[in-house]
C-alpha cells in the first residue's frame, strides 16, 4: 500500500499529540532534535510501507533522511535511522511484538520503544528477518538510554515517569 503522506517536515505532531503518548513523544522529540538536524535528518511522523503486504504503520516518530522526506510518498523502514514508538492501554501489544517485528523484518536499524504501561524504556537494534538481535532494556523510566550511532547521544527518561 502506498500512502500520500510522508515526513514532509520536521516537528509534525503525531495524531495522538493530545494526551500522555504524545507528551512522551515530545519528550523524546526535544532530546533528539538537535542531533537528527546535525545528521541533516528530520523527525515526525508518516508512513512506513512493508512492500509485498498490506501493512503500513504510523510510527510516533521516525528519523529520516532529510533528502528521502521530501518526496510525499510512503518511506521504507530500511530508510529509518530511528522509529520510537510510544505505547498505550489500546495499541501496547502491537507495538511490543507485532511493530517491533515488523520493522526488524524491514531493517529499521534502531526501534526505540517507549512502554508508558510497563513504565520502561528498551531498544532494539541490529535487524534480521526474525526480528532484532540486540536488545538494550527494559530500563525502568528516570533511566538514561544510550543512543549508538549515528546518534551517540544519551536519553533522558526521568521526565516519562
Amino acid at each position: 500500500m502506498t500512502s500520500t503522506a510522508a515526513l514532509s517536515h520536521k516537528r509534525r505532531e503525531h495524531p495522538a499529540g493530545a494526551g500522555t503518548t504524545g507528551r512522551a513523544a515530545k519528550l523524546v522529540r526535544r532530546q533528539i532534535e538537535k542531533r537528527v538536524d546535525e545528521l541533516g535528518c528530520v523527525e515526525g511522523s508518516g508512513n512506513l510501507d512493508l512492500p509485498g503486504s498490506s501493512n503500513w504503520y504510523i510510527p510516533d516518530i521516525a528519523v529520516v533522511p532529510e533528502e528521502l522526506a521530501k518526496g510525499g510518498s510512503a518511506l521504507l523502514p530500511d530508510q529509518t535511522l530511528l522509529i520510537v514508538e510510544v505505547t498505550s492501554e489500546s495499541n501496547a501489544e502491537t507495538d511490543r511484538i507485532v511493530k517491533r517485528r515488523r520493522h526488524a523484518e524491514y531493517g529499521a536499524p534502531l526501534y526505540l520503544l517507549v512502554d508508558r504501561i510497563d513504565r520502561c524504556v528498551t531498544l532494539f537494534s541490529e535487524p534480521g528477518k526474525l526480528g532484532y538481535t540486540r536488545v538494550d532494556g527494559p530500563y525502568p523510566f528516570g533511566t538514561v538510554v544510550r543512543l549508538p550511532v549515528p546518534f551517540e547521544l544519551d536519553i533522558d527518561t526521568s521526565g516519562l515517569a
